[in-house]
Order: C-alpha cells, then structure tokens, then sequence
C-alpha cells in the first residue's frame, strides 16, 4: 500500500500517463454531453466536452489539442453558420428591414451597455465582458475573442451560460402559448450517406477558407475566412456543403477541449466570483428583448410568441426548433430577425468591442 501522503487535487491527471488522461477526458466528455442531450439543454455536444475540460484541467491535466486540429474545427464550424444561412430571409427582411435593423441595433447596444458596465466593475479582466455579453453567434464570439486579446475561457462561460439561460426561457415561454409535450426533436443521424459533392465542397470551402482567412491576416483567420468564402459560394453560387454530424461532434468537441483545458482554479474562482453580475446581466438582456417583443407585438399586430422567439438574444437553433413546433408562429419572420441579428453581430461584433473597450481604459 502506498504510504506517502495524499497528493493535492491539482496533481490527479498530472500523474497519469497522456494516453490516459485522453480517456479520462473522453469518458468525461461523453458522460456530460448524454447528461446535457437527455435534459434538453442546447450545445450539448459543445458545452460537455468544455465541461469535462475544465474538470481535467483544473485537475492538473498537461494535454492540449494541437493547434492544427483546432483550425480545423474551427474552419468546419465556419462551413456550419455559412451554410445555415437562407437565402429566403432577404424577401423577409427587405420588407421589414427598418423594424429588423432598430431591434438589431437596440439588442447590440444594450448588450454592449451591459458589457461596458461588467467591465467597468473590474469583474472579468480587459474586454472579456464586453465580448461574453455580445447577443448570438457564441461559438463565433467566442472564437474571435482569443484573437482580439480577451480571455477566451471566461468569454465561453458566459456565452454559454447565457445560451442555456436564453433556451430554457424561450421553451418555458412557449409552453404558455404552445403545448409541446407530444412533440418530439427529430432523431439525430449520427453517420448519414455521405453527398460526396455535398461533402467535397464543404471540405474545399474549409481549405480555400482557411488559407485565404490567413493569407488576409483575418482575426481567428480559419473560422472567419471560412465562414465568408463559404457565405459567398452558397447564397452567391447555389453550392451546397454536407455536415456530417459526427464530423460537427468531433469540432465542436475540440473546440471545447481547447477552451476547458485552458482553465485553472485561479481562472475557475474568477468566474464564480463573477457570477452573480453574470446572471444579472443574462437576465436583464432577456427582459430587454422581451420589452421589445412587447412593442414590435403591439406594433405589427402580429404573435406575441413570434415577436418574443424573433427577438429572443441567442440559441438560434433552440429558437428555430420552438418556432418550428408552435403552428401559428411565423418561422420566416424569426429566423429573418435572427438571422439578422446573427450576421450583424458577427461582422461588427469586433469593431463595437473594439469600441467599448477602448472608452473603458479612457
């Protein structure tokens, strides 16, 4: 029996072999993302493997994802939001766009206020709130926060953080206007045929997108290239691009390892510590948009539960499957709002956080 003294918690992974704390990582992982799927929770797949992370890192874990394998998830989570992008919106829009761009800008602004107030109390160092608060495009937020000097692990907690919050209140609201207890999500085919055109091209986007995002010196070069090549050739070009859910499982999981491993405890007490100001604000964002709802609802006449899924601030494929199981709720309309939403933030996102940052040490 081994009679030396109990090593501290942060050494547990640290004595194991790398092989094995790869399957140690791998079970936990698992574990998380079956727990988040039977619950319901969004970005499960996503959101189980950072989980796991930050337990085997804040455990003394030494492994880390190669930087090529997070390019390449990257570059791949960049196919997924170019390809999920209709061109049936901008019918939508164009006849809405006034109404479409004041809620943008007046969800935008209140998420930079909260974020610039976050900031202001010295909670999350630097411009880490300001890009945790940005509404939608999490995944993309988060990303992208790296690249611009933020601390990407407290981005990811928020984010996700307000991504679960945000769901849950969405499907709780629903229940009052929609009885879905009978109605099922669509069972997930893990391993579909594979569209070998479909597919071909999704990987060529990756590739070309990856390089050229690089070759422009892009922030977060592989997911921002990849994303603007591949929204070029689908709405520009017709090109469609196959996403094999076990290709998205395996990004979306590295994409969590890279960012869970990275924690510590120092870093994990940081978070907690910001919590209740986190929570606040998540909270207030979503009443923010509720209020608009309100209004956009009294003011076009039309579903109180439209207006509430059109403007709810982010999990916009959460929204997309609530809309889609109420009958009387107008799809086209939420998802051209949260469309809208989606690529504004994404393309002036830095540029407000760049902003609010800079009137922040001024």
């Amino acid at each position: 029996m081994d009679s030396s003294p109990e090593q501290p918690p942060v050494e547990r992974m640290a004595r194991l072999r790398r092989p094995r704390q790869w399957l140690v990582l791998l079970a936990l992982s698992l574990l998380f993302a079956g727990a988040l799927e039977v619950a319901a929770l969004p970005a499960a797949l996503l959101i189980g493997p950072m989980l796991a992370a930050i337990l085997a890192g804040t455990n003394g874990a030494t492994v880390r994802v190669p930087r090529p394998l997070f390019g390449s998830a990257q570059a791949v989570v960049g196919c997924l939001v170019a390809a999920s992008i209709s061109a049936d919106i901008f019918p939508v829009f164009y006849k809405e766009w006034p109404l479409f761009l004041g809620a943008v800008i007046a969800t935008v602004a209140a998420s930079s206020l909260l974020g610039w107030l976050i900031s202001r109390w010295r909670i999350p160092p630097g411009t880490t709130a300001v890009w945790g608060s940005s509404p939608g495009a999490a995944t993309a937020m988060v990303l992208m926060a790296g690249a611009f000097g933020a601390d990407q692990r407290l981005v990811a907690f928020m984010q996700y953080l307000r991504v679960i919050f945000v769901s849950m209140t969405a499907a709780l609201i629903a229940r009052m206007w929609v009885d879905t207890s009978g109605i099922e999500a669509p069972a997930i085919v893990w391993f579909p045929a594979i569209e070998w055109m479909a597919f071909a091209a999704m990987l060529a986007v990756a590739i070309v997108g990856g390089l050229l995002g690089r070759l422009c010196r892009l922030p977060s070069p592989f997911f921002l290239g990849t994303f603007i090549f591949g929204t070029i050739v689908h709405l520009g070009f017709g090109v469609e691009m196959q996403l094999p859910q076990w290709l998205l499982a395996v990004s979306y999981a590295l994409i969590g390892w890279s960012i869970g491993l990275n924690f510590t405890r120092p870093i994990l007490r940081d978070a907690t510590r910001a919590l209740p100001q986190i929570i606040g604000s998540i909270v207030a964002l979503i009443a923010f948009c509720g209020g608009m709802a309100f209004v956009i609802s009294r003011v076009l006449g039309i579903d109180p539960l439209t207006a509430y899924l059109a403007t709810s601030p982010g999990g916009m494929d959460s929204v997309a499957i609530i809309a889609a199981a109420a009958q009387n709720v107008d799809i086209s309309f939420v998802m051209a709002l949260q469309s809208a939403r989606f690529l504004v933030v994404l393309l002036v996102g830095p540029s407000v956080a760049r902003l609010v940052a800079r009137s922040i040490k001024e």
